[in-house]
């Protein structure tokens, strides 16, 4: 089961652009001053969301740091992760998915889509997966 570790994180305040009261623990990303939730795989993460918002409340979010990510899939204990198309945490293969950013490293193996495992993330400087 995912626990959220104490320790050094950054955690930051925006307005919700829209209604994100489903989707706590995925990645988002800045859109004119406020979050939204990311939407293609593509996308650059500014963080993963920690509260359940509605449009104009605002949307924490941890940039850097321990948190819980819901996952798109089977990902590996110990795996690169960034975000899905759907902002669900989804594993980066470097040299093959070079597109897409690399935000953290999945701590536990998730089983299945919507599972909740505990990552560390750093949406301060992602790199493309090459």
């Amino acid at each position: 089961m995912a626990v959220e570790a104490q320790g050094a994180y950054i955690l930051r305040s925006w307005p919700a652009g829209e209604d994100l009261s489903a989707k706590q623990f995925r990645f988002v990303k800045l859109s004119s001053g406020t979050v939204v939730a990311c939407a293609a795989a593509t996308d650059i993460p500014v963080g993963v969301l920690q509260n359940k918002p509605t449009t104009g409340r605002a949307a924490e979010v941890c940039v850097l740091g321990p948190t819980k990510v819901e996952a798109d899939g089977a990902i590996t204990a110990g795996g690169l992760i960034g975000t899905s198309a759907d902002g669900q945490a989804d594993e980066k293969t470097a040299g093959t998915d070079t597109t897409e950013f690399i935000c953290g490293r999945a701590l536990e193996a998730a089983a299945a889509t919507g599972d909740i495992i505990e990552a560390v993330v750093n949406c301060v400087s992602p790199a493309r997966a090459a």
